[in-house]
């Protein structure tokens, strides 16, 4: 069975917030938190809701 939709947008932010390494105290580096923004949202939402569809447009994910 293959992953849903939501799945595999939640595998490439934290693919991308992995990649990225921790966060530099000292700076505010605003894509990642934009980033860690729409995976919380993300987790907040059903699964064929339409913020996901946005997000995979976002993120290229398909």
């Amino acid at each position: 069975m293959s992953d849903s939709l939501k799945d595999r947008v939640r595998a490439k932010l934290v693919r991308q917030l992995a990649e990225d390494g921790p966060p530099d105290p000292d700076q505010d580096d605003s894509r990642q938190v934009s980033v860690q923004d729409d995976l919380d949202l993300l987790d907040a939402v059903a699964d064929d809701d339409p913020f996901v569809e946005e997000l995979a447009t976002r993120y290229l994910v398909a």
